[in-house]
């Protein structure tokens, strides 16, 4: 299935990120300093325009855990736990297994730290990252200090230099703890479910030579969840990509044949986005196409589709 058109967004929003071609906001991201990369994925602020009463009311399906400093703008979320309201916090995001409605209303600003598999089993001891899946709690409880992460932002400073201010804690945080690096099976598992998620699970278990049943135990500790489950929801993100505007079209085809047919995309897609795809093109997903130009571009760095920092196809 491909979109007719472009996909639908709201004009009422500008990035300081920048925009895609046809228009849509997106945040300014990068990837980590060489030293942190084997715990931080990526780095991103998100700061947009709005009129101040203005309510947004979007999704986010994130396949990564966050720390999110959201500092403007009046949130809400419906996680696992029931509806949380947020205004100025610091909070930990743990990964999603469906969409996540949110709103927000206003101006709005977050700045974050997605991290990879395996970094809160070193950096977090005691914490599972199966108790934080579709949830999200105060820094606090990891053991970070939120008073200490919000003061890291200074508003008069640029983009980059808040992402420079969170890589700098982050350092000190390792250069604290000292944290092992995450298992090596895990980071294998991560670059399978991008470059190619509709592999099985045995199969790529024979091809490590490693027992499944170990990989299995792995990806659940590192993931929070089994590693069909992920396969499965990185399939979906990457045709979410593609329905939003943000991915690299020349994947279209091969990105069609990770599914039997149509109607098993769109069984697949509504049960993990709660609307069809046409659904999903047909309105206005700017949280959500925020959040899926991120990962497609650390997607497309980490599978060596474009270099690092480079221009993004959608660009």
């Amino acid at each position: 299935m491909s979109h007719r058109g472009q996909p639908v967004f709201d004009r009422a929003l500008a990035s300081r990120g920048g925009a895609t071609r046809d228009g849509q906001p997106i945040s300014y991201s990068r990837a980590p300093a060489a030293d942190l990369a084997p715990w931080i994925a990526r780095l991103y602020v998100t700061d947009v325009e709005a009129p101040a009463d203005y309510r947004l009311d979007c999704g986010l399906f994130c396949d990564t855990s966050f720390v999110r400093l959201q500092l403007r703008g009046g949130w809400s979320a419906m996680t696992a736990d029931g509806e949380r309201r947020i205004d100025r916090a610091a909070l930990f995001f743990g990964p999603n297994t469906r969409r996540m409605p949110i709103g927000v209303t206003g101006a709005f600003t977050s700045v974050g730290i997605a991290f990879r598999p395996g970094a809160l089993h070193t950096l977090a001891l005691g914490q599972q990252l199966h108790d934080h899946l579709d949830r999200l709690v105060p820094i606090d409880a990891l053991g970070f200090s939120s008073d200490r992460w919000l003061t890291l932002i200074d508003p008069d400073d640029t983009a980059e230099g808040w992402v420079l201010a969170m890589e700098a804690e982050i350092r000190a945080i390792i250069g604290q703890y000292q944290p092992a690096e995450p298992d090596p099976v895990s980071v294998r598992f991560e670059a399978a479910a991008f470059s190619d998620p509709a592999i099985s699970v045995a199969a790529l278990a024979d091809s490590w030579g490693i027992e499944q049943r170990r990989l299995e135990r792995i990806v659940r500790r590192d993931f929070g969840m089994p590693p069909k489950q992920v396969l499965r929801r990185a399939r979906a993100l990457d045709m979410a990509s593609h329905l939003r505007g943000v991915a690299d079209q020349a994947e279209a085809e091969d990105l069609m044949l990770r599914y039997y047919d149509q109607s098993h995309l769109i069984r697949e897609f509504t049960a993990l986005f709660g609307m069809s795809p046409r659904q999903f093109v047909g309105r206005p997903q700017p949280l959500m196409t925020l959040s899926l130009e991120t990962r497609q571009a650390r997607r497309l760095e980490l599978i060596e589709r474009i270099a690092p920092g480079a221009i993004r196809p959608w660009q």
